[in-house]
């Protein structure tokens, strides 16, 4: 047994220093884990070693006598079953010395086959006697003494041969189960057949009593042994599997004992052994983890933003190997502590992933392309997921996708990603319509500004604190205008055609001053990036001035209020020079 001695120098020869390429703190882990396995290791065997011992309990004279009892009443027991067994096989010997003796004097050939063929079915119940005799005499099962025939070598045969000790062991957890309702169903049929045996032999003797012709009596009397023969099998039958259930159910004990005696052996011997073997798979997984990170980590290009193509090849690489190591430890411990049954059933375990893996193939093999980053999705291009565009960050087992204006990351296994296509994208290229706290419009003339947005959902607040929600490929679909970068508002406005001489000259001029001068007045000065007052067209009942007047985004909330001012100032312009504002004319010609 190692002491803790014995560990205490392994530990002191792993050095930590903080200025180690990896910062002490997993060598401190390295150091304390083998520390643990060889603490670990020297228990199990410990374990082992104590389980090998076998224990006496202190002897009582109240033990020995229950004991003696037991051991009376099973052989009393087993003494009647074999006069059962002896009176049967004096009856079949009887019936088949009859048989034979109806046999030979039989001149048909129909009543020939029919006879062979029940001293066939006799022959096989003394045969069968014979073996229940010696069963139950010796109390073991003859059938482990029989000479198995020399196979030739088949590799099916070997395989199934692997993993029959799992299947033997699962048979054998249910081996009382199934006998005994096999000894119920017997008993049954046998009760179900001894009043139909009984019947049979009371009319033939009721027909003998009754009739007076000698000859019909001589034929029902040659027949009334043979029946009175099959009934008393029947009954010995009977009696036999009665004895042997009654046999099986005082053996067993109470499902609490039962329980806690199968819960010991399990711990100290198989559940012992599953331990050792989690701990093993264990210990090797982050073995391998950890070699990997240190390995790669000396490799160039591991600090790369996306990682190159050797480093993925490496980290595949790393992982097929890490998946490969724990079957293999985990098939080794269950083989160096000779549990076939538990090796027999990780065999089928790992066969049943390698059936599954047939069928899935391809689509591991798509996912390794993705994680090689050779496939259809790569690292740091763009690609649409639920009607939206993402910037693909990570591509691994759980891949990582961002879409920057939503601020929203995404988590997705890489299943998720097979049938995705990427692309390179321009630095310029939008991510989304809008960001939070933008004021839009919307093409059903929804105007207000983004409280919440993701690539579910996206809520609007109006002017007056109306709240209304859209479905994120609704929004899409709606072509938001965004007005909180910079927005223009166009206002037409119409004058008289008695002012035709000045309409495109004097007027825009004198317009333009007074808007410039308005805008000033009420605040929207440092706000206003462009105004211009330009000359539309000639319409028919008026000549069309068009305002033009660009803000900055921050006068969003505000744009219906501006729209608003700009007519009013338009039309305080007309008022004060005396231009007429014209209205809709119908002329009629004669």
């Amino acid at each position: 047994m190692i002491s803790l001695t014995a560990v205490l120098p392994v530990w002191k020869t792993i050095p930590v220093t903080e200025n180690n390429y990896f910062n002490g703190e997993i060598l401190f882990m390295m150091r304390g884990f083998i520390a643990f396995t060889i603490l670990f290791l020297s228990w199990s065997n410990a374990a082992l070693a104590g389980d090998t011992k076998i224990e006496v309990p202190p002897s009582n004279q109240e033990q020995k006598q229950e004991l003696s009892e037991q051991v009376l009443d099973r052989s009393d027991a087993s003494l009647k079953m074999l006069y059962s067994i002896i009176e049967l096989k004096k009856n079949l010997n009887q019936r088949i010395k009859e048989k034979n003796q109806i046999l030979t004097k039989s001149s048909s050939d129909t009543e020939k086959k029919l006879l062979k063929s029940e001293l066939t079915k006799l022959d096989k119940q003394l045969n069968d006697s014979a073996m229940d005799f010696e069963r139950i005499a010796t109390g073991i099962d003859i059938g482990l003494f029989v000479e198995k025939k020399v196979e030739a070598f088949d590799w099916q045969d070997e395989l199934v041969g692997l993993i029959k000790p799992g299947i033997r062991e699962i048979k054998r957890l249910t081996i009382k189960a199934r006998y005994k309702a096999k000894l119920k169903d017997e008993l049954s049929y046998y009760q179900g057949l001894s009043p139909v045996a009984r019947q049979a032999t009371q009319n033939i003797a009721q027909l003998i009593s009754q009739t007076k012709d000698l000859e019909l009596k001589k034929n029902l009397e040659k027949l009334l042994p043979e029946w009175k023969s099959i009934e008393k099998q029947i009954l010995n039958k009977m009696e036999i599997v009665a004895m042997s259930l009654a046999e099986i159910e005082n053996e067993e004990e109470s499902i609490i004992e039962t329980s806690q005696t199968s819960i010991k052996n399990f711990f100290r011997t198989r559940g012992l052994f599953l331990f050792i073997a989690v701990i093993a798979c264990l210990g090797v997984f982050f073995f391998l983890r950890l070699f990997s990170r240190v390995m790669v980590r000396f490799i160039p290009g591991y600090t790369s933003k996306y990682r190159p193509f050797h480093i993925r090849v490496l980290s595949l690489f790393f992982r097929i190997i890490a998946f490969a190591m724990v079957f293999f430890v985990l098939i080794f411990v269950f083989y160096v502590v000779e549990d076939w049954v538990l090796l027999s059933l990780t065999i089928i375990f790992v066969m049943g992933i390698g059936w599954a893996a047939k069928n899935t193939l391809p689509q591991y093999w798509h996912q390794s392309r993705l994680m090689l980053n050779i496939g259809s999705v790569r690292e740091g291009e763009r690609m649409i997921y639920y009607g939206v565009p993402w910037l693909v960050k990570n591509i691994n087992v759980f891949s990582e996708l961002e879409n920057p204006s939503l601020g929203v990351k995404l988590r997705l296994p890489i299943e998720d990603l097979l049938g995705k296509i990427s692309r390179p994208f321009h630095k310029k290229e939008p991510w989304f319509p809008c960001k939070r706290n933008d004021w839009v419009i919307l093409a059903d003339g929804t105007r207000g500004v983004v409280t919440s947005l993701s690539h579910e959902m996206v809520e609007l607040v109006q002017r007056g604190g109306a709240h209304k929600t859209y479905q994120t490929s609704d929004f899409l679909a709606q072509s938001p205008l965004n007005l909180s970068m910079n927005f223009r508002l166009k206002i037409p406005f119409g004058i008289s055609y008695n002012l035709q001489k000045d309409s495109t000259g004097s007027i825009l001029e004198t317009l333009e001053s007074y808007i410039n001068t308005q805008v000033d007045k009420e605040g929207y000065k440092e706000s206003l990036l462009n105004l211009r007052v330009e000359f539309q067209q000639a319409a028919s009942s008026s000549l069309d001035i068009l305002v033009l007047a660009d803000f900055k985004g921050d006068m969003a909330p505000l744009y219906r209020r501006l729209s608003r001012a700009i007519q009013r100032w338009c039309v305080d312009a007309c008022t004060l020079n005396n231009w007429e504002i014209p209205f809709p004319q119908l002329t009629i010609h004669k």
